[in-house]
């Protein structure tokens, strides 16, 4: 006895739709990523000149406030009824900048006191650093 094979169909998937999606994907990723510039780490020896200009940019006040209401002033402790005070004898110039790292159970009304404190020594760029 001899039986009929039915005819087999073609279940193969076909890939171009599928690749044209994948490139979309990539694209979009591509497109929507923020990049960010890294400091190059070149260990590049420039030359001097006698005509050349240091940079104007000063390095930003650091103050970091813990949870127990310590304050630190680029690195040295300082107390906080005596920032205001080591803080005009800081030599501000109209570039001058500070960042503020509070804890982040630290009372809110704190971290105010402290931007006061700097803009009172004609601090106005202020940041708070946020992880």
């Amino acid at each position: 006895m001899r039986f009929r094979r039915e005819s087999e169909e073609n279940f193969a998937l076909d890939m171009t739709p599928l690749i044209d999606v994948v490139f979309l994907l990539l694209i979009f990723f591509m497109v929507s990523t923020v990049f960010v510039d890294f400091k190059r780490q070149m260990g590049i020896s420039l030359p001097s000149s006698k005509s050349s200009v240091p940079d104007e940019v000063s390095k930003p006040i650091e103050l970091e406030v813990t949870v127990d209401k310590q304050v630190f002033l680029n690195g040295e402790k300082v107390r906080l009824r005596d920032l205001e005070s080591v803080l005009v004898k800081i030599d501000v110039s109209k570039k001058s900048a500070a960042i503020i790292r509070a804890d982040k159970n630290l009372p809110y009304g704190d971290v105010i006191k402290i931007m006061g404190l700097l803009q009172s020594a004609k601090i106005l760029d202020i940041s708070v650093a946020v992880k």
